[in-house]
């Protein structure tokens, strides 16, 4: 990290493990010395459901820091005990799958308990701060850590005591305090310019699909002669475009499996919901099956260029036409469109469905509570415009070249924040672990995103 602050004037080997040399005047200690990991009760799953009882917090419920508790699931009150109830100030992990993820808890989000998947810190006060180790288990010291000690493969899973047999440096109290409240405004800083690129990032996605939306619904003359529709979805289009149904431009429409193959770490890439996105392919964490999987599935369907690919299952009414240069197999939750291509662009057909009229449709066509379907004979019913070819091709270069400049500001912007998060994590680290000194920092005024955990110290 590039390093704006002065560091302390005396250091020693810290001898632990990436974490280096610590100010001379710090203790080295083990977690388990100033705080104990309590993991969280196992609720009976039979006992979820009750909507006047007291929400669960889940590995699910914690994000970027934050506890969410809108869908959290409810217990009645009488199965739990005092000893899982989160307090303000508490910091909570999470111990099964994502167990990097954190948060500290605000007072307007109790009552609440924990589930057996989420850890709370429970600090001695006289010793260490909620807020530092808050800041401590952001670092990347502490990430490091807790990955190499972490057991499982398909789901990562670390216990109370891993954790607590971490070895750190610790400051005094009041040096702890001193560090909180620099970061609680550093960060303060650096969050809310991550929110504006948020934000920004969100008015270009608006923006790219109103210019899908409007073009293949009016067309590019702004001159054309218009007629109604009749379909309230797609109001007026142009008159001598065709309102079709998609079965009308399609051979076959076809899903992937009804059911989860064996996966392996190579073979045939076996693309699920998760894996199709607006503007890309989304590969990185896609399975793969055996070449005699692939070979049976191909006697169902087999994906190719010229098809479009329709999300049917969780997400659903998500588009792409099929450019990958490799052979590949779909899921259940994925629809393989076999397009008529004398009838239809393929691109253009995905830039269709990704349009607000035809996702609006398939969002009506999509049922089930938990288990979101999109079904291929509702699939067939979704209506369209659909102008002749020679203006479906110049549709679609006038689309990937105003696709483009958006993708290109999104993907500045996403790239941007994720800058700033690795800046947000660098001075955490560095102030954490004291690779800076911040004793005499002042504030240059009263910071916006304090935790009020000043009022931990313990009488």
């Amino acid at each position: 990290m590039e390093v704006m602050y002065q560091a302390y004037p005396d250091y020693e080997d810290s001898f632990i493990d990436l974490l280096g040399d610590v100010p001379r005047h710090w203790s080295l200690s083990k977690l388990a010395y100033v705080l104990r990991l309590q993991a969280g009760y196992a609720f009976p799953s039979d006992s979820f459901g009750d909507e006047e009882g007291m929400p669960i917090v889940r590995m699910n419920n914690i994000f970027s820091g934050e506890i969410n508790l809108s869908e959290a699931v409810k217990v009645p009150i009488a199965f739990v005990r005092d000893e899982f109830l989160l307090k303000e100030h508490d910091v909570i992990m999470g111990m099964s799958g994502s167990i990097e993820n954190l948060a500290i808890v605000k007072k307007q989000q109790l009552p609440c308990a924990i589930n057996q998947r989420v850890g709370r810190f429970q600090c001695d006060l006289t010793k260490i701060l909620n807020s530092f180790m808050f800041y401590f288990a952001q670092t990347t010291y502490f990430k490091e850590k807790i990955f190499l000690l972490a057991t499982g493969t398909a789901q990562l899973n670390i216990s109370s005591e891993q954790i607590e047999s971490l070895k750190f440096a610790l400051p005094s109290i009041a040096e702890q305090l001193k560090i909180i409240m620099f970061l609680d405004h550093e960060t303060a800083k650096i969050d809310t310019l991550i929110e504006k690129q948020q934000q920004l990032i969100k008015l270009l996605k608006e923006k790219r699909q109103a210019v899908i939306s409007h073009a293949v619904t009016k067309g590019l003359n702004p001159t054309a002669p218009m007629r109604d529709s009749g379909v309230g979805w797609l109001g007026e289009v142009p008159e001598h475009w065709v309102v079709s149904r998609i079965k009308n431009v399609t051979n076959k429409i076809v899903d992937g499996p009804h059911f989860s193959p064996k996966y392996h770490d190579e073979g045939y890439m076996f693309i699920s919901a998760r894996n199709i996105k607006v503007d890309r392919w989304s590969l990185d964490d896609a399975k793969y099956v055996s070449e005699a999987d692939f070979n049976e599935f191909n006697k169902r369907v087999r994906p190719e260029l010229g098809d479009v690919l329709l999300t049917k299952g969780g997400t659903t009414g998500v588009a792409r036409a099929v450019d990958l240069d490799f052979p590949f197999q779909v899921w259940v939750h994925v629809a393989v469109l076999k397009t008529i291509q004398t009838m239809i662009d393929p691109f253009y057909l995905a830039y269709v469905l990704n349009g607000t009229a035809c996702y609006e449709q398939s969002q009506q066509y999509t049922f089930g509570a938990t288990n979101n379907d999109l079904g291929l004979s509702r699939i067939a019913k979704i209506l369209f415009a659909r102008p002749p070819m020679n203006e479906q091709r110049e549709l679609r270069l006038q689309l990937d070249n105003d696709c483009k400049r958006f993708d290109t500001l999104i993907t500045k912007g996403i790239s941007s924040i994720g800058l700033m998060q690795e800046r947000r994590t660098a001075l955490i680290s560095a102030a954490v672990t004291g690779k800076i000194d911040v004793r005499n920092w002042q504030a240059p005024q009263p910071s916006n995103k304090s935790n009020n955990n000043y009022k931990e110290v313990a009488a």
